[in-house]
């Protein structure tokens, strides 16, 4: 989420005032989301939800030095939690997809996934109800406000931005090198790298009218890693999905055959992840 130009933080406003203007509209956003899920179960909404809910967390790590290391723990977790749960559904949207549309598996049980997936909603709208999500953001919107706000020492904004921008990049960088020497099966490593990406675009987006040029050259790269990567999560994912639901399928060759499918994707993406290690 992009701040508006005519909105934009001025290069002489500090870290601690300006958290509010980046976090509210994330929170309004999440709100809503989890607000149209009552009407509009559809995954491009949980999707944004989770991704609202991912920036919260990422603008929190930024804010991690100027914040009391408990809280900002406890605050992301909670996040992690809400995403956690708005991803349930998502998870089982994609494998349906992967299955019917991409792999084109034969004998895919189309009813029983939509069933399971309608189990998830439930489940998902239950931890997601309005009350409950609402409460909790603008709790946690309101104490950060307060921790920042009552600090003693201020800091630039425009320093803070690109501090830790940098610092994120760095982490990046050193996930890329591991993921590089890692053996193709070691999925951890690349999952590593797309988180790490998400973190430093994320920044970016927050931050992008105080940057250098020179640190908004990596957006484009970071878009190319972000599709990768985030296509081989999907397949890990409906993998890891599938396993725990063995009795979605009528047979045992019915499963086998999906979950072949499903590991010659995966062995395809990671190959076309690996090439932009």
């Amino acid at each position: 989420m992009k701040v508006d130009s005519e909105t934009s933080p001025s290069m002489h406003e500090t870290a601690e005032s300006q958290f509010s203007s980046y976090a509210t509209p994330l929170v309004d956003d999440a709100i809503s989301r989890a607000a149209a899920l009552n009407t509009d179960p559809d995954a491009e909404v949980l999707h944004k939800l989770r991704v609202a809910l991912r920036r919260l967390r990422s603008l929190l790590w930024a804010y991690r030095p100027l914040l009391n290391r408990d809280f900002d723990d406890k605050q992301r977790a909670f996040f992690k939690y809400f995403a956690s749960a708005a991803g349930k559904t998502r998870d089982w949207d994609i494998l349906i997809e992967l299955l019917n549309d991409t792999l084109h598996v034969k004998q895919a049980p189309t009813d029983s996934l939509r069933a399971a997936r309608n189990d998830a909603l439930t489940s998902s709208r239950e931890t997601l109800s309005d009350a409950s999500i609402k409460t909790a953001l603008r709790e946690a919107l309101k104490n950060a406000n307060r921790e920042l706000n009552t600090a003693h020492e201020r800091t630039p904004l425009s320093k803070f931005a690109r501090k830790r921008l940098k610092s994120a990049e760095e982490s990046l960088h050193k996930r890329m090198r591991r993921a590089s020497h890692a053996k193709r099966s070691d999925y951890a490593a690349y999952h590593e790298v797309r988180k790490a990406g998400k973190k430093v675009r994320y920044l970016l987006e927050f931050f992008e009218p105080l940057l250098p040029k020179k640190q908004l050259k990596s957006a484009k790269e970071l878009k190319k890693i972000q599709k990768r990567f985030g296509a081989l999560n999907d397949v890990v994912a409906s993998e890891e999905l599938l396993r725990g639901k063995r009795d979605i399928f009528p047979d045992d060759a019915s499963l086998a055959n999906a979950l072949a499918a499903l590991d010659k994707e995966r062995k395809r993406r990671v190959r076309a992840a690996a090439k932009l290690l």
